[in-house]
């Protein structure tokens, strides 16, 4: 027996409709559900258009505050220009926390803060890398 695959990843949050927002605005994700589980958390899942996985942000105030210690975890979303990105997240008022960086194959990468404290890294994708070589 094994597991077929990824279904969503859960993130517990703070301010579940500020995350949201965030979610939607900054990185374009849909909102697919929302709804409270049987215990009392909030949920609501996202995904991103061309992905299958979905996110799903909890809010369980109950269970105490969300403290996220630095580079413990993050999300990767594929983009199809960090430049471009990155003049999105200005006209927003943000900008990357890291990067952008690229590697040998050419596929570049950038971080930016999500509310929380969680890291989501942005990748554009180098041509060397869409042939197979490297990441």
């Amino acid at each position: 027996m094994k597991a077929r695959k990824l279904l969503h990843t859960r993130y517990r949050v703070n301010d579940l409709e500020k995350t949201v927002k965030f979610y939607k605005d900054v990185l374009g994700l849909e909102e697919m559900r929302r709804h409270k589980s049987p215990r009392g958390s909030e949920l609501v899942f996202l995904k991103a258009p061309e992905s299958e996985e979905q996110i799903e942000l909890c809010s369980f105030p109950s269970s105490g505050p969300v403290q996220v210690q630095p580079d413990l975890t993050h999300l990767a979303f594929e983009v199809d220009s960090l430049e471009e990105f990155g003049k999105h997240l200005a006209k927003l008022g943000l900008k990357y926390s890291d990067g952008p960086t690229t590697t040998s194959t050419g596929t570049a990468f950038a971080f930016i803060d999500a509310p929380e404290g969680y890291e989501i890294e942005l990748i554009q994708r180098g041509k060397l890398a869409d042939k197979g070589v490297g990441s």
